[in-house]
């Protein structure tokens, strides 16, 4: 079990503490929905936590093969839909590992950690998830 600290800020801002570190962070309402966009939506944080989520299973997985990962860039686009209810509609996920020879079973596992995170495994179902996972060209 792990504890987050959450106090409304007003002005549609909710300031966050990680209880177990103390690191904290704000969120703000995004300007489509009253909001200044000052800062990570609530929405904004859920996309986030699904990119480093992968990028983190894919780092164990790189780990257990003995393979650098480091470089890696992940890129989450969130698209919102107001209808039946105001919601993430869509995430896109691209996964751009560094130049390197990478073998098939390498692949395969990075696949395997891309679609089975803990947050992916969490999002739902009538949220469509789409990623690519490719190899930057030199």
């Amino acid at each position: 079990m792990v504890s987050m600290s959450i106090e409304y800020a007003g002005d549609l801002r909710c300031h966050a503490k990680h209880d177990p570190s103390g690191n904290t962070l704000y969120t703000d309402a995004p300007i489509d929905n009253n909001g200044k966009g000052a800062s990570f939506s609530p929405t904004d944080l859920l996309a986030t936590a699904l990119g480093t989520c992968i990028m983190t299973i894919m780092g164990i997985a790189a780990e257990k093969r003995s393979v650098n990962i480091t470089g890696t860039e992940v890129t989450v686009k969130k698209y919102m839909i107001n209808e039946p209810i105001r919601r993430i509609g869509t995430l896109d996920i691209t996964i751009i590992l560094p130049h390197r020879e990478y073998s098939d079973g390498d692949m395969a596992a990075f696949h395997h950690a891309a679609k089975t995170c803990p947050v992916m495994m969490s999002i739902h179902p009538e949220i469509e998830v789409n990623y690519e996972l490719t190899v930057a060209v030199q």
